[in-house]
């Protein structure tokens, strides 16, 4: 483990919480590293990226951001305007293009059956603008997001899942972090929100360091120690 330890901001994604992180956080904490599990507003691109930028900005010293899921897309979009960030991680994860959404994305390979898993309620915003919240059916979420996960734990899972906003998936994407700052990739080859082949081609055309991972899109509950493993050796190569 590296000396210097820089701190370690992750960002989930859609249908979790930062407590999907708890395992990973476990791992790193015991190595020294101070942690930062961010809460992903999940409400819109551009708002996320910019609440999470303001976080990170905050913190001392350099930064290793990771993101799962869309939090990989607010990533990119938060990390081209922080000098603090030195590496990028993500985590069964989209690295989008400029103008790229999640949507997209997902659906640029096939293997995804997320659309349907999921279960659409219309919201109205303080604005008076409506948008829709998606989540991920409760009687499908094990088999859809955690397969490798135990029920018991799933069902939790399933019960505390936030929703994202159907804007925040079609929302194109910035110009990526992932051209200028140092990444790594974790592919979850089980995956059945974001086909392995979709994040394969997102790892190779970020010229990303890559490894993958026999897992459900759920993988770092499933397999925190992988997870953490692969931020650490993005954590030494910042040093």
């Amino acid at each position: 483990m590296s000396a210097q330890k820089p701190t370690i901001v992750l960002v989930h994604g859609a249908f979790a919480d930062s407590s999907s992180w708890n395992g990973v956080i476990e791992k790193l904490q015991s190595h020294g590293y101070p942690v930062v599990a961010a809460s992903n507003p999940l409400r819109g691109l551009a708002g996320d990226s910019e609440y999470v930028g303001q976080l990170v900005a905050s913190v001392d010293g350099p930064v290793v951001l990771a993101g799962h899921s869309y939090g990989g897309s607010v990533i990119s979009n938060a990390a081209g305007s922080l000098d603090n960030v030195k590496a990028l991680v993500y985590v069964a994860a989209f690295l989008p293009d400029e103008g790229e959404s999640a949507v997209t994305l997902s659906g640029k390979f096939p293997g995804s059956t997320l659309g349907e898993a999921l279960r659409p309620v219309p919201v109205t915003l303080p604005d008076g603008s409506q948008v829709t919240d998606l989540y991920i059916e409760k009687s499908k979420f094990h088999q859809q997001f955690a397969a490798d996960v135990p029920e018991e734990i799933t069902a939790v899972m399933a019960a505390t899942q936030r929703p994202v906003t159907d804007v925040a998936l079609a929302e194109g994407a910035s110009a990526p972090a992932w051209t200028d700052i140092p990444s790594w990739v974790l592919v979850a080859t089980e995956d059945r929100n974001i086909p392995a082949q979709a994040q394969i081609f997102m790892a190779e055309r970020a010229k990303a360091t890559m490894v993958s991972v026999t897992a459900s899109h759920a993988v770092g509950v499933s397999r925190p120690g992988d997870v953490a493993r692969l931020i650490d050796e993005a954590a030494q190569a910042t040093g």
